[in-house]
Order: C-alpha cells, then structure tokens, then sequence
C-alpha cells in the first residue's frame, strides 16, 4: 500500500484488534455506525458478508483521504437460527443449553475493501465457516461459567478463547474464525486482490506490484 493509504480496521472488538496487533500491522480504528439486524428470510452465511460489506461502506463514507479497510462481522448459528448476544443472563443460559452436547457453525463474513474520495472503489469479500461441538455442559457448569459474566457480550455466549474454551469439544476449521476474524483467509485477501504482503513491520506493496507500479507510472499497491 502506499504512503497515503492508511490501513482502517472497521470494528471495536478486541480480539480483532489484536490479530491485527500480533501481523504487525500499522492500524487505525473506526467502528461502524449502523443497524445490525437481519433482513427477513436472510440466511445467515448472506447476513454476515452483507453485514461486513455494509460495514466497509459505512466507515468508508466517513474517513478522509485513501485507505484500506478490513470489516468482518462473526455469528453462532444452529441450524438456521442466528444466536446473537445475549439479552441477560437467562437468555444466556438457553443459549448454552441449545448449543450443550451438541455441533454448530460460525460464521465470519470479511471484507477488504479500498476507499478514495468517500466511497469503496475495490472490494473483495468471502465467507468463513467453522463447525464447533460443545461438550455435553451440567446446569452447575452452565451457571458457573455465566456467573463470570463471559458470555454477555458474546454472540452465543460464549468465548473459545477464554473461560468458556473448557466446553469446546472439537473444531473443524479456521480458529481465529471463531474467535472472530479469519486470519488466514483475510492475509489471501490482501496479498493475492490487493498486491500486499505481510512485512516485520507491517504490510508492503509485494516487490512485482511495485515494479508493475513503476513501470505504469502508478503508486505502488494502488488500483
């Protein structure tokens, strides 16, 4: 990317923020202001890209100058039913129980999208699936681990990547996707649509897209 763009993450969540910390990436961040729900009969694997591609759009509009903007939005799902955060403790403690003794998906959908003058001028989106097995949970357990107050801010109450790792049965695919950004998959993105390439000390055009660059006459990373 070049000196101009700045790199955006498009969430407040912690945990993407860390991923972004622990690549080495140079990153400012601006939450997304908008309405989360999801549209009639949407099927929940449409309703995560959309989100996160709803999301790129709105942060877009808002911030000043070039950029790169990383948006993801990550849900529980059993079946066909979206488990969001819970609403307080009881509605945590349902969760839990649906999901006890039982497999269920989590689903990421990321977008990496380039923004000038306000608006997305390139954008590549997918969706990550992962399939996670709770253990069979007792009530005690149930109720311990929602006496932490881990769940409440969890879509489906509960976090892989802390107290509740002790229900995780088994997972068949991406980790970082449950936690809530699809590492691998977002790091595919950037090198392979948008010419960057991971750097000890951040994210740099690849060398073929800098010399394409200065053989064209264009910024390096720049499309």
């Amino acid at each position: 990317m070049n000196r101009k763009e700045q790199l955006v993450l498009a969430s407040a969540s912690p945990r993407r923020r860390a991923f972004l910390k622990s690549l080495g990436f140079r990153f400012r961040i601006v939450p997304p202001e908008l309405n989360e729900t999801p549209n009639r009969g949407e099927r929940p694997a449409h309703y995560a890209r959309r989100l996160s591609e709803d999301k790129a759009a709105e942060v877009a509009a808002r911030i000043r100058g070039p950029a790169v903007i990383i948006a993801a939005d990550t849900i529980v799902v059993q079946g066909r039913r979206i488990l969001q955060k819970p609403r307080g403790r009881a509605d945590a403690g349902r969760m839990l129980e649906a999901l006890s003794g039982r497999w269920h998906a989590v689903i990421s959908g990321l977008c990496v999208a380039r923004a000038a003058g306000g608006r997305v001028v390139r954008r590549r989106s997918r969706t990550v699936r992962t399939a996670v097995e709770f253990k069979r949970l007792t009530r005690e357990e149930i109720a311990g681990y929602i006496a932490t107050g881990e769940p409440m801010d969890k879509a489906g109450a509960y976090a892989i990547q802390g107290v509740g790792s002790f229900m995780i049965r088994a997972i068949r695919g991406s980790y970082t996707n449950v936690v809530g950004l699809p590492v691998a998959e977002l790091v595919d993105i950037l090198e392979q649509d948008f010419g960057l390439v991971l750097h000890p000390r951040g994210l740099k055009a690849s060398a073929s897209r800098s010399r394409a660059g200065s053989r064209g006459g264009r910024t390096a990373g720049a499309r």
